[in-house]
C-alpha cells in the first residue's frame, strides 16, 4: 500500500502491539464423552485455538510459537486417555498452551460434531489469561 508517500516505512519504524497466533480447524479423533455409548470409541473433534502473544519482532520461528506445538498439544491429551467433557479438554490444551511464556491469552474452542443429531456442532469455548 503506498497511500500516496514517498517512503517505504520499515518494520523498525513501527511499534509492534501483538501478535496473532492460530490453529483453526483442527480435526483430531478422541476419547470423548460422560456417556456409557461413548467410552471405548473415538469421535471427532474440531479445534480452533487463537494465543495472543507478547508484542515481538518475529525473524525466525525461535521468535514465535510453531502450529506444530499447538497440535502436538492437542494429541497429547487424546493420548493420555479418555476426556469427559469437551470443556475439560478445551481447559487442558488451553493450559498446556500458556506454559509457553510468550502466550499472553488463549481461546480454546472445541466442537463436537456427532454430540447433537440435529445440530452442526455443539462444543464449547475456553479462555484463560495470565
Amino acid at each position: 500500500m503506498d497511500g500516496g508517500a514517498t517512503g517505504s516505512t520499515a518494520i523498525a519504524d513501527l511499534r509492534v502491539e501483538g501478535l496473532t497466533v492460530f490453529v483453526h480447524g483442527l480435526e483430531i479423533q478422541a476419547g470423548i464423552g460422560v456417556y456409557d455409548h461413548e467410552h471405548g470409541r473415538l469421535q471427532p473433534l474440531i479445534i480452533d485455538v487463537t494465543l495472543e502473544l507478547a508484542p515481538a519482532v518475529v525473524e525466525s520461528l525461535a521468535d514465535t510459537v510453531n502450529y506444530e506445538d499447538v497440535a502436538a498439544a492437542a494429541r497429547a491429551i487424546v493420548a493420555d486417555g479418555h476426556v469427559g467433557l469437551v470443556e475439560k479438554f478445551a481447559e487442558r490444551l488451553a493450559v498446556a498452551c500458556l506454559d509457553d511464556a510468550r502466550v499472553r491469552r488463549v481461546t480454546v474452542r472445541v466442537e463436537k460434531p456427532t454430540a447433537l443429531e440435529a445440530a452442526k456442532a455443539a462444543g464449547c469455548e475456553v479462555v484463560l489469561a495470565r
